[in-house]
């Protein structure tokens, strides 16, 4: 059995979609559809750059989002899926992907979604953290005992056996990197963020995009969908809706999901999106699964080919 897997942030790259568009048809009208629902040149900013305002959390999540829509309708018949899920942002696309929700409706959520945590972001200062080499056990206990009423540090990204990012107050975060280190981490390294995504800091972002999810139109999934805050494949909207919201401020669940789907005898893994990085979390997460990638034009004819 096959899953498709959808990267979130930290996967855009400049000139990101610009394949796509150049060579299908559809890409170039849904690229065109995307912009009128967003009210800003998407593709000049995925295609031009620069670098620093792709990176823009408002402008990362729609590009990721749309990219990989593209990618699932080019794909769809020829490399069909029996599972999806979605790293962080990436979830949009794997709802997408089965079904549950239609492009526009995703598009509105993920935009509000990236202006929310910008927002939320500006208000209060937060990073993360990427630390290896530890137990999850250790790992959580020291964001526990480093954590007071005033300054957070949580598990945000199970990513992978030995990597797991922490989310939380910059200030507190920036001085436990030592705490981390004394531990017996291998590497910590502050990541490229513009704030604690995954995190108690996300609530009042949490609390708005709630509202929108629950507005939205959700349908029945075609496959099983294994969400980000359980790592179990999921089929009831309600309960798909729930998990939406509680996204926001839980921790990703990757590596669980992914053990998850082995267990439920998935094999073959295909990252749908920019970028290599769902593929090597899988490599070090499950030794013998199949991995491959689908981002640019030549990846989606290579399929197309006798």
């Amino acid at each position: 059995m096959r899953a498709w897997l959808f990267p979130g942030q930290g996967s855009q790259y400049v000139g990101m979609l610009r394949s796509l568009v150049e060579a299908f048809p559809y890409a170039q009208e849904r690229l065109r559809q995307a912009e009128v629902i967003l009210g800003f040149e998407l593709g000049r900013i995925c295609f031009e750059g620069p670098e620093e305002l792709l990176r823009q959390t408002q402008y990362t999540q729609p590009a990721l989002f749309v990219h990989e829509a593209i990618l699932v309708e080019l794909v769809r018949e020829l490399l069909p899926a029996t599972a999806v899920a979605g790293h962080s942002l990436g979830e949009y696309s794997a709802f997408y992907a089965a079904g549950v929700l239609e492009f526009e409706d995703a598009l509105r959520l993920v935009q509000l979604r990236g202006q929310l945590m910008a927002e939320a972001a500006s208000h209060q200062a937060g990073t993360m953290l990427a630390v290896l080499g530890l137990e999850d056990a250790v790992v959580e206990e020291l964001c526990t005992r480093l954590s007071s009423d005033s300054e957070v540090l949580v598990p945000a990204n199970y990513n992978a056996p030995g990597q797991l990012v922490v989310s939380g107050s910059a200030s507190l975060a920036r001085a436990a990197i030592d705490a981390f280190r004394s531990a017996g981490a291998l590497k910590v390294v502050e990541l490229a963020v513009s704030g604690a995504f995954h995190s108690p800091l996300m609530e009042a972002a949490r609390q708005r995009l709630a509202e929108a999810i629950a507005q939205t139109p959700f349908h029945s999934p075609r496959m099983p969908i294994y969400c980000n805050v359980s790592a179990e494949p999921l089929h009831d909207v309600t309960q798909l809706r729930e998990a939406l919201i509680a996204q926001l401020t839980s921790p990703v669940q990757w590596k669980q999901i992914l053990h998850r789907m082995y267990a439920d005898g998935i094999r073959e893994f295909v990252e749908v999106g920019p970028g290599k990085v769902l593929q090597g979390l899988v490599r070090r997460t499950l030794s013998d699964a199949v991995v491959r990638g689908i981002d640019t034009a030549e990846d989606v004819r290579r399929l197309q080919r006798p």
